[in-house]
């Protein structure tokens, strides 16, 4: 096959997969994200009824994407219904199991869970299509290469989500090879999967630094959002963090201490311009010690 027989192929594919995936399901349920410009390039929220990407920015990005479809499942099932999730015997010998406890503190009940492990991709795209006829899914879970969720699979999965109403999402733990389509960033200009599909979204996520608690400690769960297709809407970059205790987003805010010049102007310091040592100051102006000791 030619170059240019290829390419023109490739084109009538996605403008199927345009005309196939429609509108999101009959109610038109939506879920909010909680960021007003994020929920403004999703026309409201994110479509019910549908289906979405979600894959790796960069490779050992894998925890990253099952961090954020943790918090978007989390997030449809504020309405009810149960959430199901579906992994292959070969994604969790690679990224390993879900873990229930993790599960719990990211805002996701376990005894709202159905875990469902299958030994092959092609298994997990018909136990994905069956939950998401199912009304009582608010939201289903599958990891898959991009590869084994092509056109006509993600056809029959959007389909499937308009009919159940609920939250689709495919997982791409990994990011494929170049000869599969796609390509790491800064390797490829290209996203993490560049098969035609007939998803709604599709996402490209990074774990990213976020403000300390007010111990020093580590804070809350912070993301680099690309969406980088939006049937609804404009794409764009967002940098949030997650409330598990609010099951909420919110836009991250970075707290990075920037030390004052030197005493004797070299670039390095140790101790701020007129400030003692901790254990030179008074009594009273020590901060109170967090650990004994």
């Amino acid at each position: 096959m030619s170059t240019e027989t290829s390419e023109t192929l490739h084109a009538l594919r996605r403008t199927v997969a345009d005309i196939t995936a429609g509108v999101s399901g009959v109610d038109g349920r939506l879920v909010s994200l909680g960021v007003a410009s994020l929920d403004q390039a999703l026309a409201g929220g994110l479509a019910c009824g549908a289906l979405h990407e979600i894959g790796p920015a960069a490779a050992l990005q894998g925890g990253a994407v099952a961090g954020f479809a943790t918090a978007l499942a989390a997030r449809a099932l504020r309405g009810g219904g149960q959430a199901v999730w579906i992994q292959p015997d070969f994604t969790i010998t690679e990224a390993g199991a879900l873990y229930g406890p993790g599960l719990d503190l990211m805002g996701l009940p376990v005894e709202r869970l159905v875990i469902l492990r299958v030994p092959r991709p092609r298994d997990a795209l018909w136990a994905m299509e069956e939950a998401l006829k199912c009304r009582a899914a608010a939201a289903v879970v599958a990891e898959l290469a991009g590869e084994n969720a092509d056109l006509t699979a993600t056809r029959r999965l959007a389909l499937a989500a308009r009919d159940g109403g609920g939250l689709g999402l495919i997982l791409a733990l990994t990011p494929p090879s170049p000869a599969n389509g796609g390509g790491m960033r800064g390797d490829s200009s290209e996203p993490f999967c560049s098969q035609p599909s007939t998803a709604t979204t599709r996402w490209e996520v990074a774990s990213a630094r976020g403000a300390r608690d007010r111990f020093g400690g580590l804070g809350p769960t912070t993301f680099t959002l690309s969406l980088v297709k939006n049937r609804r809407g404009r794409t764009g970059q967002w940098h949030l963090s997650w409330d598990h205790h609010e099951c909420a987003f919110a836009t991250a805010s970075l707290s990075l201490p920037v030390a004052p010049p030197a005493r004797d102007g070299s670039p390095h310091n140790v101790w701020p311009r007129n400030e003692l040592p901790y254990d030179e100051r008074p009594r009273d102006e020590q901060p109170a010690r967090v650990r004994a000791g």
